[in-house]
C-alpha cells in the first residue's frame, strides 16, 4: 500500500531524513520487539516530522521520540488532504483490523430512510445503515442530523404519508392523530385510505427524493398550469402558492445527496506530480483510487481528446462493491467530511440517471484544480532550500 521504504538507523539519521521529502506523506514506522505496534500517521512535512520523532531527543521536552525503536519508514507522498486521509484510513484499516475504526473516531453521515419494509412505510433520520440487500432506501449524505431532520420535516409537508413511528395494526375505531385531523397524513392506522392510495403516496414520496425534488415540482406545476387553462384562476393562484413553499424546500437538497446504491461520482484531486492531477471514484458510495491523470498525454494518445482520455482513465478504476454495511459507512463518513468542509480542495461530479458523467465539465474542473493548486504554491513562502538557494 505504501510505495516508499527506507531503513532506520540512529548512526545514519541524516541519510535518512534527507532522503524523505519535505511534503505531505502518510507514513508507517515498525520497529523491533520494544515498540508494541506500529505507529501511522500523516503529516503535511514528512521530512520534519521524521527529524521530529527519531531525531535526537530533547531532555527538555516530554515529546514523543521513537529514535530508539524504529528500523523502518514506509510512506507514500500524497497531493491533497482528502487523498491522505483516504490513505491513512485504508492503512489503519489494515495495520489495526480489529480497533481501527475507533482509533479515526468516525462520525458517521446522517441519512435519511424510507422505511420500505415496513407494510405502511415511513421515514427517518439514521446514521447507521441495514443490510445492503435489505428493502429499505438510504438518501446521503447529509451535513448534519439537524439539517436532515429539517429537511425531511418540510419536504413531507408535502406529502400526506404518516410520520408516526409505531407498526400499524389499522382499526377503525383508532382516534388517528394531529396529522390526520389536519389532513397532513392518509391516515392508514384507522383505514382512513385504502393500502393502494397509501401505496401510491409512498411512491410519490421516493421519487420526490430521488429526483432531488424535479417530480414534485413539475407535478406541481403541471396542475397550475392545468387550472390555469380551464379558467380555474382562483385555483391556480392557490397551487402557485403552493409552487413558490416548494422551492425553497428543495433547495435545501444537497448537490451530493443521492440514493446510497446510486451515489456515482469523479473526485478531482491535486497530485504531487507536476501537470498532474488524480481521479478518485466513489461507485455505491465507495471510495476508490487514486489513479494518475497527466495533462500531457503519452505518445499513444496524442491523437485522443481529453475527454476521451478522461473517460479511459475512468474506466481503469475496478469495480468497488462493499463487503459489509459498515465499511459503506466509512467511506460515506470520509465522503461527507471532505465535501461539506468550508474550504474544500478539489472538484466533484456526479453521474445522472443514466449514470454518465459530465466530460466536458470534468475537464474544465481538471483546469481549475491545476489553477488552483498553481495559486495556492505562489502563495506559500519558500521552503527552507529555496531560501537558502535565494541566499546564494
Amino acid at each position: 500500500m505504501l510505495t516508499e521504504r527506507l531503513e532506520f538507523s540512529p548512526a545514519r539519521d541524516a541519510e535518512i531524513f534527507s532522503a524523505a521529502p519535505a511534503a505531505p506523506a502518510v507514513f508507517l514506522l515498525r520497529g523491533d520487539e520494544l515498540l508494541a505496534e506500529p505507529y501511522v500517521s500523516k503529516t503535511a512535512n514528512l521530512r520534519r516530522r521524521l527529524q521530529r520523532l527519531l531525531g535526537e531527543p530533547d531532555k527538555r521536552t516530554k515529546k514523543l521520540n521513537l529514535r530508539g525503536r524504529i528500523r523502518s519508514v514506509e510512506f507514500t507522498p500524497t497531493g491533497s488532504d482528502f487523498e491522505s486521509g483516504f490513505l491513512l484510513y485504508r492503512l489503519f484499516r489494515e495495520t489495526f483490523p480489529q480497533n481501527y475504526a475507533k482509533r479515526l473516531r468516525f462520525r458517521f453521515a446522517p441519512l435519511l430512510r424510507l422505511h420500505m419494509e415496513n407494510q405502511y412505510p415511513r421515514a427517518s433520520i439514521t446514521t447507521r445503515l441495514g443490510r445492503l440487500n435489505g428493502r429499505a432506501l438510504y438518501y446521503g449524505p447529509f451535513r448534519s442530523r439537524i439539517v436532515a431532520e429539517k429537511f425531511m420535516n418540510d419536504s413531507l409537508d408535502f406529502f400526506k404519508m404518516r410520520r408516526c413511528v409505531d407498526d400499524l395494526h389499522p382499526d377503525p375505531k383508532f382516534p388517528g392523530c394531529i396529522y390526520s385531523e389536519m389532513k397532513m397524513c392518509l391516515a392508514p392506522c384507522f383505514r382512513g385510505c385504502t393500502d393502494e392510495e397509501y401505496s401510491a403516496e409512498v411512491n410519490r414520496v421516493q421519487s420526490y427524493f430521488e429526483s432531488a425534488g424535479e417530480s414534485l415540482t413539475r407535478e406541481v406545476s403541471a396542475q397550475r398550469d392545468a387550472a390555469s387553462a380551464n379558467l380555474a384562476f382562483e385555483d391556480a393562484a392557490a397551487i402557485h402558492v403552493r409552487l413558490e413553499k416548494l422551492k425553497p424546500v428543495v433547495n435545501q437538497f444537497p448537490e451530493i445527496v443521492r440514493q446510497i446504491d446510486r451515489l456515482s461520482a469523479l473526485i478531482v484531486q491535486p497530485s504531487e506530480v507536476p501537470d498532474s492531477v488524480k481521479f478518485f471514484r466513489v461507485e455505491r458510495a465507495l471510495i476508490s483510487g487514486p489513479v494518475a491523470f497527466s495533462i500531457q498525454p503519452a505518445d499513444q494518445a496524442k491523437s485522443q481528446s481529453m475527454e476521451a482520455r478522461v473517460q479511459l482513465a475512468f474506466n481503469s478504476f475496478p469495480s468497488s462493491l462493499s463487503k459489509s454495511a459498515g465499511e459503506t459507512m466509512e467511506h460515506l463518513a470520509l465522503l461527507k467530511r471532505w465535501f461539506y468542509r468550508g474550504t474544500r480542495v478539489g472538484e466533484i461530479f456526479l453521474a445522472d440517471e443514466k449514470n454518465i458523467f459530465p466530460l466536458r465539465r470534468i475537464v474544465r474542473g481538471i483546469g481549475r484544480v491545476l489553477k488552483g493548486e498553481k495559486l495556492l504554491q505562489d502563495a506559500l513562502p519558500p521552503s527552507a532550500a529555496q531560501f537558502d538557494k535565494i541566499q546564494d
